[in-house]
């Protein structure tokens, strides 16, 4: 029973949880565009309700100013101006007579608590049939100073002004009281706003449909995005989101995209890499067994031969891993540790030792007196295991030139040989791990794993360079030439002649 409670207590959350960016988006405009509507509405509304308070209060205060102006102009102006009126009534009367009326406005003239002259009949606010307001305007004492108020009633709100009359020899009071209906002023303008209302909510139903179309079209890249994962798998990593536009979610979905087709080519060398290694860690193994299945350890001879034999072995897969452990460090932003190296002085170095790898003519063809920021070590290594590849595909006696270049901000480290060069089919595969060219261009080589160009390759990616195969020139025999074609930084540029014209010339 607890764990029903506690399932059913979380629904209102998973339900939450489950809306889409869309509604969430959708419901985030709408409530801002809603609380827009109304915050400008109550503003609007309380701002023209001040405007027809000041309004009511302006044309009460006429209507003192009117009373006054009779009082002042007396009963008969046109052929009498100095006439006075004699009595309350007519004062009254004549008050009233001059009294213009607005749509929602009623005029009462009362003498001694008691109604007696009327507003016409075509004045829709009659105040005479509002009793409790009779009453309280009976109440009202010759003393009490003439001001607006604010009367509410059972049958309206009303804002009026009621001024005492008095007329020297009449012992009658008098009253003059002009109303104006504050709810009916009110209701009108109210009308209007419902009016607004109504196309208020209708806008919202238009931004609502306009924005779920927009808000759709913006997030289609997350929905392909969404979909594309869900198509994703460990075995196929071929999905890509289709990407048009040029906004953030656009760019969101081109980096996805890059980042698969990252993933896809790193899955598919891990793969490889597996595949590879796997066989050629059997090969050795396979012999290894197979020769220790077969020893006859009562022959001296058969036990010392299986021994050198599981070395040599050994030996090979040994320098397979170190080879493997180099091109899987060679990603690491650590791998090259670049300091300040004289040039000339690294094409003698790797020279003097390329000259223990074999009986060879060798020759330093050209030499760059410059300084650039390169790690020695790596490039030692990239550069020797292009001069070892040469030995292993060349005849003893024959000439293996190196040489060093600056030229357009590069710096070129090259070696040729006189082997039988690269055959065109293979030209574009040599740099892949664990190929194998053809027996004729490899000789020796074709003990090895496959690994070396690749590690040349990566030593030179990690220099922001490259490696590149080039033809010897025309007349100049056969052979290859291998280039090491890194950046050469803060250097003077001087023209020299290229890796080939040196050849041809040498």
């Amino acid at each position: 029973m607890r764990s029903a409670r506690r399932r059913r207590g979380r629904a209102p959350h998973d339900r939450v949880a489950h809306l889409t960016v869309r509604a969430r988006v959708l419901s985030a405009v709408l409530l801002l565009a809603a609380l827009a509507v109304v915050i400008a509405g109550a503003t609007a509304y309380l701002l023209q309700a001040q405007r027809t308070d000041k309004r009511i209060d302006d044309s009460l205060v006429r209507a003192i100013d009117v009373l006054r102006f009779v009082t002042a102009e007396g009963p008969d102006a046109e052929r009498n101006p100095e006439l006075e009126f004699t009595t309350v009534a007519d004062l009254l009367y004549a008050a009233v007579q001059r009294r213009g009326f607005t749509e929602h406005e009623g005029v009462l003239a009362l003498v001694d608590g008691e109604p007696r002259w009327l507003a016409s009949t075509s004045v829709p606010l009659r105040l005479e049939a509002d009793e409790e307001l009779l009453r309280r305007l009976a109440a009202v004492s010759p003393d009490d100073p003439v001001e607006l108020q604010t009367v509410r009633t059972s049958v309206t709100e009303y804002r009026l002004v009621a001024m005492p009359v008095s007329v020297t020899g009449d012992p009658h009071q008098g009253l003059f009281v002009v109303a104006i209906d504050r709810r009916a002023e009110i209701a009108t303008m109210s009308k209007v706003y419902t009016s607004y209302a109504s196309v208020a909510l209708g806008s919202l139903l238009v931004i609502a449909l306009v924005a779920w179309f927009v808000v759709g079209r913006l997030l289609r890249p997350v929905r392909l995005l969404r979909d594309t994962a869900r198509h994703i798998t460990e075995s196929d990593l071929s999905e890509r989101i289709s990407v048009s536009g040029s906004d953030d979610l656009s760019d969101l979905a081109r980096t996805v995209n890059a980042m698969l087709d990252r993933l896809q080519n790193a899955f598919g060398s891990q793969r490889e890499l597996l595949d590879d290694v796997g066989h050629e860690l059997r090969t050795p193994l396979t012999i290894v067994r197979g020769h220790l299945e077969l020893l006859d350890p009562d022959d001296p001879d058969d036990v010392r031969a299986t021994q050198a034999l599981a070395l040599d072995e050994l030996d090979r897969m040994h320098r397979l891993v170190n080879d493997l452990m180099t091109l899987a460090t060679a990603e690491r932003p650590d791998f090259v540790r670049v300091a300040p190296t004289d040039v000339g002085r690294l094409t003698d170095d790797v020279l003097d030792k390329a000259r223990g790898l074999g009986d060879r003519r060798w020759q330093v063809a050209a030499r760059a007196d410059a300084t650039v920021l390169v790690d020695s070590q790596r490039v030692t290594q990239a550069w020797l295991q292009l001069i070892a590849n040469a030995v292993s595909v060349s005849a003893p006696g024959t000439w293996i030139r190196i040489g060093s270049e600056i030229r357009s901000g590069r710096v070129l480290l090259w070696v040729r040989d006189e082997g039988p060069g690269v055959p065109p089919e293979e030209e574009a595969r040599i740099f892949e791990r664990f190929h194998r060219g053809r027996a004729d261009r490899i000789g020796r080589r074709g003990d090895g794993a496959g690994l070396g160009l690749p590690i040349v390759a990566a030593i030179a990616a990690a220099h922001h360079g490259r490696v590149t195969l080039e033809r010897p020139p025309l007349g100049a025999g056969t052979g290859a030439v291998f280039v090491l074609d890194l950046p050469a930084l803060d250097l003077v540029e001087e023209p020299r002649l290229t890796p080939a014209e040196l050849l041809e010339q040498t």
